[in-house]
């Protein structure tokens, strides 16, 4: 969830939309402006790279227009994605923003926004909402160029505890970290690490240089001056520490000797998860992390010192999944378990990350679930995938699975660049080492051809939808295609023909599993922009102004060669039809949202439009991934002897399953969480309605 926080507050993902910039506020527009017409940075502009581990993905600009505004341009290409824009704002004498204009394109189609302050009102305009209020604020834009947030950066620098008010609403402040000394074109120099808060949840790192003046954003996707990318670690790791040391202190206050006292749930409905039934008037004893009892309602007794929680009204679930969350950074794990994901796998994390964070959750220093992770291998190549382990060769790859099984993680997932002759020999060496084998399917390959090349799971439906797809879309699959192709030419393809048939046949006859991501292809599909996306609905008013306009309201894939919207919406219902056709033929489907983890809850109920019944669903984020993971003789369901990972929630799932959202209590490993206090932890401001 963090990186795409950070992405939508400083444009690491944002969105991408310009046109020419006009001293009046621009006319009404149905389409981006074009790059040509954007704006071009001159030779002598403060030059940005957009960086991260496996290489750069683009540029950003800043530089002074002759009649003194500052213009701004952000040009990138991440694995296909396009991101077009530039920027131009004037300040007031306060150094607070008088107006701005943002012009191009994004991921989410256009990027145009307007702010200006005139007669003592503040007005503003994106491509998904608009509003006014009286002026004396910093207007946080919705999108924009992400270095063009320096002004702001370096005023809540300056403003001490004072701090500084925000437009359309909030306040925000600056605490400071570590310095450090990096090394660079003009030598060596002093950077000081800095959190930003009041704007999302979660504090906002940023670094500042010797004058307390904007320098990084480090993080999954990093902004930082050209010339300084081998400062990249360095920094991330000064980070990460400061992070870590502030997220032990909120752990230490969970994972208490008091919370794992004795807990006894009473009068409550049980989710079973291992015959898939929910049972009324139940009793749950849990002691020394361990599920002690189970019984009817009024059959067990609390031992001393047990904590016994009245049960009416409520169902008590095991721990929930998410099969398809990658690790944030510690702000983000800690929204996972307020959430109630006691567990989950993480399909790409960095070597680094991934064993120092699990080291750091085995100690009690950091609050997150359970993981099993996996790590990206992709070949090099300008289109690799962003916290990838890149590879020249066979060779390559398979000591790259050698090194996985090394480090003691769960999984290898192959992506979009792989040379597809490398899947086999390297999918074999993951077998021999007992290693799980999932992926994108890589360009010019067929799901099919993957599965038979040694995949176990195929990640994200558009690939299971590959298969149906023309050459030129296959051949395609590390760009945008792997998004266009499917929203332009899905709805077309007949279900029961004899390719996708004969497909969904041999995938049910392998027990290939399938992660669909749904809730995904929901948003980029069905969305206009402007209302909240059914996934974050029940979280406006909680969580942040800035995600609400940014990333809640915001429209969906931009339309591509005369297609139009409701076309986009006729191959999503046909993605739901295909995941119905899939877990009616017996293909293990498991739950999981490649987001922030509060959108999973949507993902089950799309489950339940596809054909799943409640009870089906929410196998799919309990039993089922345990068991794919191995962990199905401990955790996954509640049953005697088995960990204490349980989620209380208000209301009957078995009848709404969004009541999954209402989280009233966390057990994870026996340690007994409230989930109002979680959440007021992770930032939230209340529960989800």
């Amino acid at each position: 969830m963090r990186s795409i926080l950070l992405a939508a507050m400083f444009a690491a993902v944002a969105p991408l939309a310009v046109q020419a910039h006009e001293a009046q506020a621009p006319a009404a527009r149905s389409s981006p402006v074009p790059k040509e017409q954007l704006l071009k940075p001159p030779a002598d502009a403060d030059h940005y790279v957009v960086v991260s581990e496996a290489g750069k993905h683009g540029d950003q600009w800043r530089w002074q227009l002759p009649d003194g505004r500052t213009a701004y341009r952000w040009s990138q290409e991440l694995r296909g994605w396009i991101t077009e824009m530039d920027q131009v704002q004037t300040l007031a004498p306060d150094g607070t923003v008088q107006a701005l204009e943002v012009r191009g394109v994004t991921l989410s189609g256009d990027a145009a926004e307007t702010f200006r302050v005139e007669n003592g009102r503040a007005t503003w305009k994106t491509a998904t909402d608009s509003g006014e209020a009286s002026a004396g604020g910093w207007y946080i834009p919705a999108g924009g160029v992400g270095i063009a947030n320096a002004p702001l950066i370096e005023k809540l620098a300056a403003a001490g505890d004072a701090g500084v008010d925000f437009l359309p609403s909030g306040k925000g402040r600056m605490s400071f970290g570590e310095t450090v000394t990096v090394q660079g074109p003009s030598g060596p120099k002093k950077l000081q690490l800095a959190f930003m808060r009041g704007i999302l949840p979660s504090p906002i790192p940023v670094w500042l240089d010797e004058n307390k003046r904007y320098f990084a954003s480090i993080d999954y996707i990093s902004t930082i001056p050209a010339g300084y990318e081998d400062a990249l670690k360095q920094l991330r790791d000064a980070q990460d520490r400061a992070t870590a040391a502030e997220v032990k202190s909120v752990a230490s206050r969970f994972l208490t000797t008091a919370a794992k006292a004795p807990v006894l749930f009473d009068n409550v409905q049980l989710f079973d998860a291992d015959k898939g039934v929910f049972l009324a008037a139940r009793a749950v004893l849990a002691q020394d992390g361990k599920i002690a009892a189970i019984g009817a309602a009024g059959s067990l007794k609390a031992p001393a010192g047990a904590r016994t929680i009245d049960g009416r009204g409520k169902t008590l679930v095991p721990g929930i999944w998410d099969s398809h969350l990658h690790i944030g950074d510690d702000w983000s794990v800690l929204s996972n378990v307020a959430n109630g994901i006691t567990s989950f796998r993480s399909p790409g994390t960095t070597f680094d990350r991934a064993v120092e964070a699990t080291k750091r959750r085995a100690s009690g220093d950091l609050l997150m679930g359970e993981p099993f992770i996996s790590v990206i291998i992709d070949k090099k190549d300008p289109l690799a995938a962003q916290g990838a382990e890149v590879v020249s060769s066979q060779e390559e790859a398979i000591a790259t699975v050698r090194r996985i099984k090394d480090a003691g993680l769960w999984g290898v997932k192959f992506y979009t660049s792989m040379n597809p002759a490398w899947i086999a020999p390297a999918a074999a060496e993951a077998h021999r080492l007992g290693l799980h084998v999932h992926g994108h399917v890589p360009a010019t390959m067929k799901p099919s051809e993957a599965v038979a090349a040694g995949y176990d799971e195929l990640t994200h439906l558009n690939f299971v939808v590959m298969e149906s797809m023309p050459k030129e879309v296959i051949d395609k699959a590390n760009t945008r295609q792997r998004m266009e192709g499917p929203a332009r030419l899905f709805k077309d393809v007949d279900l029961d023909g004899p390719l996708m048939t004969n497909f969904i046949a041999d995938l049910a006859r392998r027990k290939t599993l399938v992660d669909p991501t749904l809730v995904i292809f929901e948003g980029f599909l069905t969305q206009d922009g402007g209302k909240p996306h059914p996934a974050y609905a029940p979280y406006m008013g909680i969580i942040s102004p800035v995600l609400e306009r940014s990333q809640f309201t915001s429209g969906g894939y931009p339309l591509v060669d005369g297609f139009t919207r409701d076309d986009y919406r006729a191959s999503y219902a046909k993605m739901v039809q295909l995941v119905g056709k899939l877990h009616k033929a017996g293909v293990p489907i498991l739950g999981g949202t490649d987001g922030w983890g509060i959108e999973l809850i949507r993902e089950l109920e799309i489950y339940q439009q596809a054909g799943f019944t409640p009870a089906e669903a929410l196998q799919s984020v309990t039993i089922l991934p345990a068991r794919v993971v191995g962990a199905d003789k401990r955790t996954g369901s509640i049953a005697v002897g088995k960990e204490a990972d349980m989620v209380l929630v208000d209301g009957d799932p078995s009848k709404e399953i969004g009541a999954l959202r209402r989280v009233l209590t966390v057990v994870s490993d026996g340690y007994v969480m409230d989930g109002d206090e979680l959440r007021k932890a992770a930032g939230y401001s209340g529960r989800p309605k």
